[in-house]
């Protein structure tokens, strides 16, 4: 059974960083994409940022310059630094991965982590 797991959430202050990981798991096959989104209470989940199996990253307009992501493909794990937090960023991180296994493609999604910046 495929599990994507998020660490590191937590309670910050503006201004501080926090550090994403996601480790996937089981017969997950060749990742392409990996990425996170967040929702925060009452909103659409979002984008935050993606990147590829060589190394192309996106970010959201709102995180860039404060966020980075980052991935171990030997590990199949990805990261997220948070840097310059702000209470908007507060939100539920949700790790997501897309991967093919015997010719069929799949989106995976972890459980989520909480982030909650104060100000």
């Amino acid at each position: 059974q495929v599990q994507l797991v998020e660490s590191g959430g937590g309670l910050v202050q503006a201004g501080g960083s926090l550090r994403l990981s996601c480790a996937a798991s089981g017969s997950i096959g060749r990742i392409n994409n990996m990425g996170w989104y967040r929702q925060a209470p009452g909103k659409q989940r979002e984008l935050v940022a993606t990147i590829t199996s060589g190394g192309g990253t996106n970010y959201a307009d709102s995180v860039k310059g404060r966020f980075t992501i980052s991935r171990d493909n030997a590990k199949n794990m990805v990261y997220l630094q948070m840097n310059s937090l702000k209470p908007e960023d507060t939100a539920v991180y949700y790790c997501q991965a897309s991967a093919v296994r015997f010719q069929v493609f799949r989106d995976y999604w972890g459980q989520g982590t909480q982030v909650t910046v104060s100000s």
